[in-house]
């Protein structure tokens, strides 16, 4: 058991490692392609990429802290709201979420409609 465990782990960490390599080199391409032609600032070199993207990581991703489950509980609140709400307050919602987002929210055709 602990052997496998050891694995997963080394696994993790080296699918860890790789990410990391991968979307460094990815930002410093896009930053020295990007930012000194359109901003007039230096490139800049594989080191600062990997340090600029932990620094965005810490300040605006929440490092991978927190509870991964927080997605579930917003959906399970709204799936709870829809259900204590009457037909017409339903049918106000999704008017309000058509003129908002377009016809993303439109009512798919029954098949009865559809013929």
């Amino acid at each position: 058991m602990k052997r496998r465990r050891g694995r997963h782990f080394l696994k993790f960490l080296l699918f860890a490692v790789l990410a990391l390599a991968v979307f460094s080199g990815a930002l410093m391409l896009l930053w020295n392609r990007l930012v000194p032609p359109i901003f007039g600032w230096h490139a800049i070199g594989y080191g600062q990429a990997v340090g600029l993207l932990v620094l965005s990581r810490l300040l605006f991703g929440r490092a991978g802290f927190g509870a991964p489950w927080r997605g579930m509980q917003w959906r399970r609140r709204m799936w709870e709201r829809w259900n204590q709400m009457t037909p017409e307050e339903r049918e106000r919602f999704r008017e309000a979420m058509r003129e908002r987002c377009g016809g993303r929210f439109e009512p798919k055709p029954t098949p009865t409609q559809a013929g």
